[in-house]
């Protein structure tokens, strides 16, 4: 590890981690988890002190190096060619209606009408629980935990809506 000159390695690995923290959950995509996509946006930051010039501070240099890389990497293996999917490439999404649903009911001869699901969690879902939904379907991040149990509260309202 390169370590900057007027930093400690434990200052640097603190500026890496809360670099890590903020923009990886900007990235869960394509089935990869918060946790997965931590690491190897860790690595990455490590493997980019070696290109730091002092300069700059440190954080915004991993921060634009990071993004770029993650951008990068979705670009090189989940682009399809299309001008709508590349736009959805650079701006990563948390969770969208079509992956809140459940796979039980997607049905290949019945068209979903999703305006009429989306009313139905808006109307049914707790308050308590708005807040943090809001933020999901915004991008916003949300601990893995609030969020799988705010997928289940929605499994739920679908299921009584059957």
């Amino acid at each position: 590890m390169n370590i900057p000159k007027n930093m400690t390695k434990e200052e640097v690995l603190e500026k890496i981690n809360l670099v890590v923290d903020r923009i990886s959950p900007k990235y869960t995509f394509h089935g990869y988890d918060v946790d997965d996509i931590k690491q190897e946006a860790f690595i990455i930051c490590m493997d980019a002190l070696d290109r730091y010039d002092q300069k700059r501070p440190l954080e915004n240099f991993l921060a634009v190096n990071l993004s770029n890389r993650l951008k990068n990497f979705v670009r090189d293996n989940h682009y399809i060619g299309q001008d709508e999917n590349k736009r959805n490439v650079l701006c990563p999404k948390q969770l969208t209606y079509e992956s809140s649903i459940p796979e039980l009911y997607v049905n290949l001869d019945q068209k979903i009408d999703f305006k009429s699901i989306q009313h139905i969690i808006d109307t049914e879902l707790p308050s308590e629980l708005r807040c943090d939904y809001l933020k999901m379907i915004s991008d916003v991040y949300v601990s893995k935990k609030r969020r799988e149990y705010i997928i289940s509260v929605i499994k739920g309202i679908l299921d009584e809506n059957r």
